[in-house]
């Protein structure tokens, strides 16, 4: 039998010792990346890589599929510690977010997260589980926010006209002294 490969694998769940054995999305990334075989490979920021691994196992064998494009577009996207803390306060607000939907005491929620210390001091494994359990249902709605949160987390940090890269607003002021800082390295 062949030696899968990228283009052959097919996503399956948790964490596997090999190609032959499967891969996640994550095991998928470091093969694109021609990294050694890991759910955590160094080319991906870590916190779009907590969220792929945690959502990859929660997802049925149908829905796991779509998620073989990001593991493409998720190569690369490792960046400046701005960059990464911006992406992991994204994932913690929409977290947040949806347990206020979803909680009746939303305002209660709501005053919490605007209470708590700085998402940044936190592991984004942390806030990327939190953010899975905010997720009580994976239905076709679901699936697709999901799905579109993981392109707003690329495009923080994707490089922009003139080499600068996207933050968001809330990190512009601190960030405009240095520019240069937010320059891509090849």
């Amino acid at each position: 039998m062949p030696e899968p490969n990228y283009q052959t694998i097919r996503l399956s769940k948790g964490k596997h010792t090999s190609p032959e054995a499967g891969a996640c999305v994550m095991e998928l990334a470091s093969m694109l990346a021609s990294e050694p075989f890991s759910d955590r490979p160094q080319s991906v920021s870590p916190s779009i890589a907590a969220f792929l691994r945690c959502y990859n196992d929660r997802l049925d064998d149908e829905r796991r599929q779509d998620l073989y494009e990001y593991a493409a577009r998720v190569v690369g996207s490792v960046s400046t510690p701005d960059v990464e803390c911006a992406r992991t306060r994204r994932l913690a607000r929409w977290a947040d977010d949806r347990r206020s939907r979803l909680n009746r005491w939303s305002a209660l929620a709501r005053f919490r997260s605007r209470t708590e210390p700085d998402r940044c001091l936190l592991d984004p494994e942390s806030v990327a589980c939190y953010a899975i359990r905010t997720i009580r249902r994976i239905s076709d709605d679901s699936h697709a926010e999901v799905l579109d949160l993981i392109d707003e987390l690329i495009e923080i940090g994707a490089p922009r006209e003139g080499g600068l890269v996207a933050i968001p607003h809330e990190f512009s002021d601190r960030l405009r002294a240095a520019p240069t800082s937010l320059r891509r390295t090849a």
